[in-house]
């Protein structure tokens, strides 16, 4: 009886402990501080909750195994400590079949389930649009070392540079109105096809929460919804030669009517049609496709 009442009077002090510090839990706390998340503010695509979602868990499973874990192994160290007297060593035990089992069946049940989750999760985002649901879509073209936009609906196109030192800021900051600039309606299903001129690149926005690898001669999607408005940063993710820390570009999230407005802006610089991967240096790699065999064929 003294024993559960002292067990209760320790589990209100702490309940009331948890609750606190669960109730002044930020946004960003809640979902595992990871970026893109704000109080009162719907997600920034319909993909985001879903995959801070699978981090929180995760995090929350792993603490849960390593609180056990310390707990075994510090019982283990207090329990059977070398007592005053004793020498020797203690008694040698070769093994213990309910413990081997044990952890031999919760390590396979943990990786089958983060595989599942994982899995299954990988199945939504990676789900593509229906071509009637797509309202913008959008081709990325990566090159080394800036992107380049082509609407493809509006047909009208817009040309990046690499990030641009800015002599008049601190050292190290870029000119951030000539980064390359990614405009999409707000409330909208986006389809993003992405392509590489030259080597492997990686487009990621970093409050997207979702990253995908650019293949020369490849072409990947990433379909996904925008819910919030907002100006976006976005860079390559993969190391793709001397200027990769300058391949930056920002992605803005805006109303309808400010997204026309763009791209009539694009319409009045000229800057009508799709860029294409013509300038494509892989187009000179050996094989049969290469221009040089086709003249030599051509000449026999």
């Amino acid at each position: 009886m003294r024993h559960n009442r002292r067990l209760r009077w320790a589990a209100i002090p702490i309940a009331a402990t948890l609750s606190l510090v669960l109730a002044g839990c930020t946004q960003a706390q809640l979902h595992g501080f990871l970026p893109g998340f704000e109080a009162d503010q719907p997600a920034v695509t319909n993909h985001t909750d879903r995959v801070a979602g699978l981090w929180v868990t995760s995090w929350i499973v792993l603490l849960v195994v390593g609180v056990i874990t310390w707990g075994l192994t510090i019982w283990a160290v207090i329990a059977y400590r070398r007592r005053r007297g004793q020498t020797g060593l203690p008694v040698q035990l070769r093994y213990n079949m309910p413990i081997e089992v044990f952890y031999t069946i919760v390590p396979l049940i943990l990786v089958l389930g983060f595989f599942a989750f994982t899995a299954r999760d990988q199945q939504a985002i990676e789900q593509r649009f229906a071509e009637e649901d797509v309202d913008v879509k959008v081709e990325v073209i990566a090159k080394q070392w800036a992107w380049d936009f082509n609407y493809v609906n509006e047909d009208v196109y817009s040309p990046g540079i690499q990030g641009q030192p800015d002599v008049d800021g601190p050292d190290g900051s870029l000119v951030q109105s000539e980064l390359p600039t990614l405009y999409l309606p707000v409330d909208a299903n986006v389809e993003i096809e992405l392509e590489s001129r030259d080597v492997i690149h990686s487009f990621w926005v970093v409050d997207f929460l979702y990253k995908k690898d650019m293949f020369p001669g490849k072409t990947n999607y990433m379909s996904l919804t925008t819910q919030r408005e907002g100006t976006y940063e976005g860079k390559c993710a993969e190391l793709c030669g001397e200027y990769h820390s300058l391949m930056l570009f920002n992605v803005k999230v805006v109303s309808q009517g400010e997204y026309d407005e763009y791209i009539e802006s694009l319409r009045d610089l000229g800057q009508e049609g799709q860029l294409s991967n013509e300038y494509d240096r892989n187009q000179n790699l050996p094989g049969p496709g290469a221009p040089e065999l086709k003249e030599e064929h051509e000449a026999e």
